[in-house]
Formats: C-alpha cells, sequence, structure tokens
C-alpha cells in the first residue's frame, strides 16, 4: 500500500516538475507546438498516401505542398478581403449605431420600458479605427523595430522558419516516434495507458478533426449564402459565424443577427431578413443532417465549456503555446477522469446498494 502511495506521489511530482518546465520554455515551445499540431491533424493524410504505395517522405512532400496551397489562398485571398470588410464595418459604424438607436430603443422602450444609452457614435469610431490602424500596422512596427531590436526580429523570424522544418521531421518520423514512446510505458500499465490514449485521440480527432471541418464548412454556407443575398459583409458575418459555432447554435445565432442588422441597414425591408433567415436555417439543416454525422459521426466530442476553458486556462498560464495545448490537455484530463470514476465506481471503496435500496418496494 505504501509502495503505491509513493509511485502516485512520485507520479504527481513528474507530472508538476514537466508542467513548470513547459511553463520555463513556454516563450520557445510556440514553434514546436504549432508543427506538433499540425503534424497530428495531417498525419492521417501522410498515411492514407502511404496506402497508394508512396514513400512516407514522398506522402509528406505532397502533404506540405497542400499546406502551402492552403497558407498562401488563405494569405492572398482570406486575409486582405476580412481586412476590407472590417475596415467597412469601422468606417460605417456610426450608420449601424444610429440604426439601433432609432430602431431597438423605441422597440425596448415601449416593451419593457428600457432604455439603452448607446455609445457615442463619434467617440466608439475613433476608438475602433485607433486600434484597428495600430493592429494593421503591425508589419509596419516590425519592420521599424529592426533598428531598436534587430535579435528580437531575427529570432520571431527564425520562430516562423522553424515551423515548417519541425513539422517534416515530426510528419516523418511520427509512426516512430509514437511507437518508441509506447515503448518507454511499463508493460503492466500498457493496457491502462493505451486505453487511454486511445481514447483522448477520439476525443481530438472529434474536436480538432471533426468539429474545425465543421465550423470551416459552415463559415463557407454562411458566407456564400450572404453573399448571394447581397450583405456587404458577408465574409465576415460568414466566417466569424463558423468559427464560434464550436459551441452549440452560438454561431447560427450570433451569425442571424448580425446578418439581420446588416441586411436591414443595407436594404431596409423584411425580404432579405427573410433570406438570412433562409442561410442560417440551411446551414443549421446542413449541419445536422450532414457535415456533422459525417465529419464528426459519433465520436466523443468535448463539451463546449470545456473547450472555452481550456482555450482561456491555457493562454492565462502558459500564452499562446498554453491556447494551443489547452485542447490537448483538457482531452487528455476529461478522458482521465472518465476512467478514474469507472475505476471508483467498480470498486469496493463505491460498495454496492443496500437491499432495501436495490428492492425498495419489498417492504410493500
Amino acid at each position: 500500500m505504501q509502495t503505491q502511495v509513493m509511485r502516485q506521489l512520485y507520479l504527481l511530482a513528474l507530472v508538476l516538475v514537466v508542467g513548470y518546465v513547459v511553463y520555463l520554455l513556454s516563450p520557445i515551445l510556440a514553434p514546436f507546438a504549432i508543427a506538433a499540431l499540425f503534424a497530428y491533424l495531417f498525419d492521417p493524410l501522410v498515411d492514407k498516401l502511404e496506402t497508394w504505395k508512396l514513400s512516407r517522405t514522398l506522402s509528406v512532400a505532397v502533404v506540405f505542398l497542400i499546406i502551402s496551397l492552403l497558407m498562401i489562398t488563405v494569405a492572398l485571398i482570406l486575409i486582405p478581403a476580412l481586412e476590407r470588410q472590417i475596415s467597412y464595418l469601422i468606417k460605417n459604424l456610426p450608420v449601424y449605431v444610429n440604426w439601433l438607436k432609432d430602431n431597438i430603443n423605441p422597440w425596448l422602450q415601449a416593451q419593457f420600458g428600457l432604455e439603452i444609452d448607446l455609445f457615442d457614435t463619434g467617440q466608439l469610431s475613433e476608438l475602433l479605427k485607433e486600434h484597428w490602424e495600430s493592429a494593421g500596422g503591425v508589419a509596419q512596427s516590425v519592420i521599424s523595430s529592426v533598428t531598436k531590436s534587430g535579435m528580437v526580429v531575427l529570432n520571431w523570424v527564425m520562430n516562423l522558419l522553424l515551423i515548417p522544418v519541425v513539422l517534416f521531421y515530426l510528419l516523418r518520423d511520427w509512426d516512430i516516434i509514437t511507437a518508441r514512446v509506447g515503448e518507454l510505458i511499463p508493460r503492466r500499465y500498457y493496457d491502462t495507458v493505451h486505453k487511454i490514449t486511445r481514447d483522448s485521440n477520439s476525443v481530438l480527432s472529434a474536436f480538432l478533426r471533426g468539429q474545425l471541418s465543421v465550423m470551416l464548412a459552415l463559415g463557407i454556407i454562411y458566407t456564400i449564402g450572404l453573399w448571394l443575398v447581397g450583405v456587404d459583409l458577408a465574409l465576415l458575418i460568414g466566417m466569424g459565424a463558423g468559427l464560434v459555432s464550436f459551441v452549440p447554435y452560438l454561431g447560427a445565432i450570433t451569425g442571424f443577427v448580425g446578418g439581420v442588422i446588416a441586411a436591414l441597414v443595407q436594404f431596409g425591408d423584411i425580404i432579405h431578413v427573410v433570406y438570412v433567415l433562409i442561410v442560417f436555417g440551411v446551414g443549421q439543416l446542413l449541419e445536422g443532417m450532414v457535415l456533422t454525422p459525417w465529419l464528426v459521426g459519433d465520436k466523443i466530442g468535448l463539451h463546449p465549456v470545456a473547450v472555452i476553458f481550456a482555450v482561456l486556462a491555457g493562454g492565462q498560464l502558459f500564452g499562446f503555446v498554453g491556447v494551443l495545448l489547452g485542447l490537448p490537455l483538457a482531452a487528455v484530463v476529461m478522458v482521465m477522469l472518465r476512467h478514474a470514476h469507472q475505476k471508483y465506481v467498480e470498486s469496493e471503496l463505491y460498495g454496492r446498494p443496500s437491499r432495501s435500496q436495490q428492492s425498495p418496494q419489498a417492504d410493500d
């Protein structure tokens, strides 16, 4: 018994030491964490290409080409388009605020006796423009900082270039690395650890590969639908609704509200509101009947509250690295808690229900 307690204390101490080391190394771990995340996401694709008689190295090269094309597409098309729509929103923000004042305030006052004092449009616009210009001037700030702190910029560039290098080697040797890690596990614990690892992988796959695919698909569906309706902010509203759709109905609700306001301000009629309702209704039907069953299936997913907490807690403790590692750690912790709960229920400590609890109608 004492040996078991010492072993558990040793394991706890090991976990604490590893966590502390990760905390100390978090400033340099970002490229490795990003590369590991991409390697985890794209390893199944590499394995699939290997089944087509391609070598591991050639399969990794093909996947690298796919990733590069995706990155180039995002950098050249999506990001500039989003920037233009955000600038358009900030420029026309007084119009939206005035519309809310003229339409929502009278309705709230008439129905509930409430009057919301919205921000002054001039002050709000200047505040957002100031912050957006600051955000848009990041590249200029980085370039100008070369003369002030060349080593900082050099370190940032080196970390950026390190990601594809680390990703290549991780993808190429992913199966070897996982096999070597498995060999480090004592054989008497191997079955338990293997079960926990398998369940954790199921949770991560359901969210990272499945749910993220659903989010991207919904963002595209919402964007195309709003673009067909003629909404100027179609990309911003559609992709934003898709990104927050990991919380059930939150993406559809926020996107619908934003789409309705944008349609009313832009067109001023009910028919376009109906069109927006149809867009998000079709999106929800496709999500429930096609996307989720096809991309996620019956895998165990992370609870939305757990996802939000994991991301926020990881970012608070370890910064950007914590945001990347928060979800994998949350998945492992959740699976371990389920495993511990099952062991507890099956143990003698949990006990068995008394005879009266088993048959409460025995005295009748």
